[in-house]
């Protein structure tokens, strides 16, 4: 059980964290997050973002068709 708990919370990812990943400012999430221009939602004053819908939501920004 632990195991799925720990499984789901690595699916979850702070404002910091996602801002490490892209490899930009944490301002730069906050300003895209406010915008509506990437996915999160937010528990208490705090915002998540769902690493599945992340990744997705890179997909649809790409530059050229996927597949190419």
């Amino acid at each position: 059980m632990e195991e799925g708990l720990k499984m789901d919370q690595e699916e979850f990812m702070t404002t910091r964290e996602v801002a490490q990943y892209l490899r930009v400012d944490e301002y730069t999430i906050y300003r895209l997050v406010s915008q509506k221009k990437i996915p999160a939602f937010k528990i208490g004053n705090q915002w998540r973002f769902k690493r599945s819908m992340l990744e997705h939501w890179l997909k649809t920004k790409m530059n050229i068709p996927i597949g190419h």
